[in-house]
């Protein structure tokens, strides 16, 4: 019965049995297959797992670990297996196949084994080695490739992201994170990976890759795992370390250039605009607003953007450039965002800062050049021309008067130009020149025109060729000097008591001349004068008498007088 038993289990629990006293023969040796590369030689006192067929010299089966479906595992000369294959293994590569004779003594002996094996029998063992290892092994590491600018490296307690191909010693695939098309994700040295892993990801920088070798009692030791990596198994990775973070990170902010100089940092509640290229710390790019065609623009600080972000945009200057590295918990978090970027994933973002301003921003004015003799400025209702240059504050140039043949002109206040130009063309003087920065709400606000962006802040590079000096809203004409005591007097130049338009046109042109007048500028003279007549011809009969005359200024009063009562 006992023999019976023996005989079920066979190699798997071989006992390593004294040779009897006769002829002593050697085992035999084949190596018909040898592996081009050997990693390692069994010794004696390694471990070793291996498959095998069992057979008598006449080829006849007697025993198989495939047929159970579990390779053999023993330590080598430590009596755990027959003499001659504890002896015929030695040297043996992983992978390698070999066919081992083995005489009587150095087997069964004179004992027979069950019903299956006779006494001095001669015994053929057909073996492919899958694994060997030792208890004084470590993990073997060998660095593929480390990248040149490794500014942080894994230690304990960081989280880290990795893809890796695990095989078994005989480069059986177990496991592929390629194949799911998803990272390892996992904190290191809190027990969360095997113990081999937890060592061997130590000191990784992000973009190296690693093969590690770890034997069984720092990998699944006894019992494996599943059904794809069997007991007492050494396991195989190669990894390439795809991201790192630690949980009490913040943001890393990187200065690439700043502008000089800078006349206002960023804060909280500033509306920004931005071009970005985003990337995971491997530096492959998930997204980018220069394929967008557009700036991202939002406000900073209300929480509009990931934490991280709205963090690293506070403290800009307009122009500047910067890196801000965010770690998950300032960014998409354990969730990720979409198909692009994965759960727990640390994003680089390269930045650009365009423009920025706040809602009570004023215009800003920058006198480059002003003339000593300066005697009148521009103002509301004033006629002016001008040149300029009008671009963002990037430096892109949007419009030019240099297109055209001839200055810009406006009646300043008349509500034709964008409000901050209108401000900033005011108080000048002829031959001055000035920069005028315009934020968006005295400009083409959050829709922008045309090529000019959305919500963008515009530089003017301005000079005041000429200038017409104006009359007040609702006047078409008003006195330099006193007018005259007797007015109608001075209209009704042949004294008939009545004032026809020849008249009235003939006065009023003189006035201008002698510089005792001025009309409205920006228009055509003659039309203003008619108007001015039209006014005073409150019967509309083609003249003016002496009851139908009052100056606008006497008018106004009168209204005045009346909307108290």
């Amino acid at each position: 019965m006992l023999q019976r038993i023996i005989l079920s289990l066979l190699l798997a629990t071989w006992f390593y049995v004294d040779c009897n006293p006769g002829p002593i023969d050697d085992i035999a040796v084949d190596r018909y297959f040898i592996p081009k590369r050997c990693v390692r030689e069994v010794k004696s006192g390694d471990f070793v797992r291996y498959h095998y067929n069992g057979t008598f010299t006449d080829g006849k089966r007697f025993d198989s670990s495939y047929d159970r479906g579990a390779a053999f595992f023993g330590q080598v000369g430590h009596k755990w297996q027959f003499a001659g294959v504890d002896k015929g293994i030695l040297g043996m590569c992983v992978n390698e196949r070999r066919r081992i004779t083995v005489p009587p003594h150095l087997a069964y002996s004179s004992q027979a084994a069950g019903g299956t094996v006779p006494p001095d029998t001669t015994l053929v063992f057909d073996l492919v080695l899958l694994d060997v290892f030792n208890r004084a092994d470590q993990v073997q590491t060998k660095v593929i490739s480390t990248p040149k600018d490794c500014k942080r490296s894994v230690m304990r307690t960081d989280f880290v992201r990795f893809h890796f191909n695990g095989t078994l010693l005989d480069d059986t695939v177990f496991d592929s994170s390629y194949k799911r098309s998803q990272t390892q994700d996992s904190v290191v040295g809190e027990g969360l990976l095997i113990k081999g892993l937890d060592e061997g990801l130590l000191g990784m920088c992000v973009g190296e890759i690693r093969h590690f070798i770890i034997p069984p009692f720092l990998a699944f030791g006894e019992k494996g795992y599943g059904t794809d990596i069997p007991p007492h198994a050494s396991v195989v990775y190669h990894i390439l370390l795809e991201d790192l973070h630690n949980p009490k990170d913040d943001i890393i902010v990187e200065v690439k250039e700043t502008p000089e100089p800078c006349a206002r940092k960023s804060i909280a509640g500033d509306y920004i605009r931005y071009h970005y290229n985003a990337s995971f710390l491997n530096g492959n790019t998930f997204d980018s607003s220069y394929q967008h065609n557009q700036t991202y623009n939002t406000y900073i600080g209300l929480g509009y953007m990931i934490a991280g972000i709205d963090k690293g945009l506070q403290g800009v200057c307009t122009g500047e450039r910067r890196r801000i590295i965010l770690p998950p918990h300032l960014a998409y978090g354990q969730q990720g965002a979409g198909k692009d970027i994965p759960g727990s994933a640390v994003l680089v973002f390269d930045i650009h800062v365009i423009d920025f301003h706040n809602v009570k921003d004023p215009v800003q004015v920058e006198i480059l050049h002003k003339s000593e003799m300066c005697n009148e400025t521009s103002e509301v209702n004033d006629f002016i021309q001008y040149h300029y240059n009008c671009s963002l504050l990037d430096g892109t140039l949007l419009f030019t008067s240099k297109d055209y043949e001839a200055p810009q002109d406006v009646l300043l206040g008349g509500g034709k130009i964008i409000d901050g130009l209108d401000e900033g063309l005011r108080n000048m003087c002829v031959g001055e020149r000035r920069t005028v920065i315009v934020p968006p709400h005295l400009g083409h606000g959050e829709k922008g025109a045309g090529i000019v962006p959305g919500s963008a802040v515009l530089r003017f590079e301005l000079e005041l060729m000429s200038l017409q000096k104006g009359v007040p809203e609702g006047y078409l004409f008003v006195w330099l000097e006193d007018s005259p005591v007797q007015l109608f007097e001075a209209l009704d130049i042949n004294q008939d008591q009545q004032v026809p338009l020849e008249e009235f046109s003939q006065f009023i042109k003189q006035q201008v001349l002698e510089g005792k007048g001025r009309l409205k500028p920006a228009q055509d003279p003659e039309s203003v004068i008619i108007d001015m007549f039209k006014n005073q011809d409150r019967n509309a009969d083609g003249l003016i008498t002496l009851d139908e005359l009052k100056l606008k200024a006497d008018e106004d009063a009168e209204k005045a007088r009346h909307e108290e009562l």
